[in-house]
């Protein structure tokens, strides 16, 4: 196996890392990342396979480790689906998709047009930073909507998100460390008193229907409600606010016109996608590619490597939305695809024409640098007048 090394951190990688994972991806199907201390793989049939392979998982089958100044974050990431393989996985998923419906999705079709006409009818009419105004308010204010907490908390919901994925940054510190753990005892405090208001006054809502979810008699718990609340929040908003931000300014940057066709927002999806790298823990021995791995190993999964891989993508650099043939790995894929991909393709959909048709005078007033969130990939502002 080929090794190689390279900073997440590097601020050439941060701005661009497409460079490098043109580099490693025909060295094999693995490469060892030496700043990573593990396998990684970039080509897109490496990925697709690993990512549908259930001798890999999510859960370290070693258990996790972490210090006890960490306990309020890792407290909140037991209960995540995200983080569990079945039994739990098959039950908490099942349980969350009977509130978290495709048809309870579409239904939001209209109110994300709306809400995305009402920011930019409060688009100053100097220059201002697009993310603040747009790219991370609508994500924040339909995960509000959707779970019937109140509008007005988007403020507090977006700092709880923002903090408690800096624990999956390359870049996190002990002061990061320090905030995400002080963000899950605010979330939690906060959503475990509104989860007991719920269950004696229930709405229409996803908080609502996730506490009469049933299956099989079993509902989910006051702790695996909160982290699913949690959940929700932070992956659908996280990864929305990247993908909306890369979008325009690839559309900016390219001179490309959005459109409302289902095809724009896979692309959009691929080209420049939110999340780089996921991982995975061998569940058992098992050798592959060459490589041995043993019990609790990990594997990087580089799905924006994937999505950029020539053998799939004619031109994968080019954006191009008239693409078609295989699906990219966005979203993931396997047992753990993105529940939250129905809301993040509709409100992508909506939010990219809807701004194009309504600003078509849209232009960087300065250019735009990407912040140093790796696994993540997203922008640390856009300025752009109107």
């Amino acid at each position: 196996m080929e090794h190689v090394t390279q900073s997440p951190t590097q601020d050439g990688f941060v701005q661009n890392p497409y460079p490098f994972y043109d580099h490693i991806r025909p060295l094999g199907p693995l490469v060892w990342w030496q700043d990573y201390a593990m396998p990684v793989a970039a080509g897109h049939e490496t990925v697709s396979a690993l990512l549908r392979d259930n001798r890999f998982g999510r859960e370290n089958p070693l258990g996790l480790t972490y210090p006890d100044r960490l306990a309020p974050f890792y407290a909140v990431e037991a209960h995540s689906m995200l983080e569990l393989e079945p039994p739990r996985h098959t039950r908490l998923r099942s349980l969350v998709l009977r509130a978290f419906t495709t048809r309870r999705i579409a239904a939001l079709e209209p109110e994300i047009a709306a809400l995305c006409h009402q920011l930019i009818d409060a688009f100053p009419e100097h220059e201002f930073d697009l993310l603040e105004l747009y790219a991370q308010k609508l994500p924040v204010i339909i995960i509000a909507r959707l779970l019937g907490v109140p509008e007005e908390m988007a403020p507090e919901l977006l700092a709880w998100s923002n903090a408690m994925v800096g624990m999956y940054q390359a870049a996190r510190t002990p002061e990061m460390e320090q905030a995400a753990c002080s963000a899950s005892v605010e979330f939690t405090a906060f959503l475990k008193t509104y989860i007991a208001k719920r269950r004696t006054d229930p709405r229409d809502d996803l908080i609502t229907n996730l506490i009469a979810a049933e299956q099989d008699g079993e509902r989910l718990s006051t702790d695996e409600l909160i982290t699913t609340c949690i959940l929700l929040l932070n992956a659908g908003h996280e990864a929305t606010v990247h993908t909306l931000g890369n979008a325009v300014h690839t559309c900016l940057t390219q001179q490309i016109t959005p459109t409302r066709e289902p095809a724009f927002a896979e692309e959009a999806l691929r080209h420049d996608p939110p999340l780089h790298m996921f991982t995975r823990f061998a569940m058992q021995d098992i050798d592959l590619y060459g490589h041995s791995f043993k019990t609790g190993d990990q594997v990087g999964l580089l799905l924006a490597a994937a999505n950029r891989d020539p053998a799939v993508y004619p031109a994968p650099a080019r954006f191009d939305p008239t693409r078609s043939g295989k699906t990219h790995t966005s979203f993931g894929g396997g047992i753990h695809f993105c529940v939250g991909a129905p809301l993040a393709r509709m409100e992508i959909s909506q939010a990219l024409p809807i701004l194009f048709d309504r600003c078509p005078n849209l232009t960087l007033a300065q250019p735009a640098k990407y912040a140093n969130l790796y696994h993540f990939h997203g922008l640390e502002r856009m300025m752009v007048t109107r």
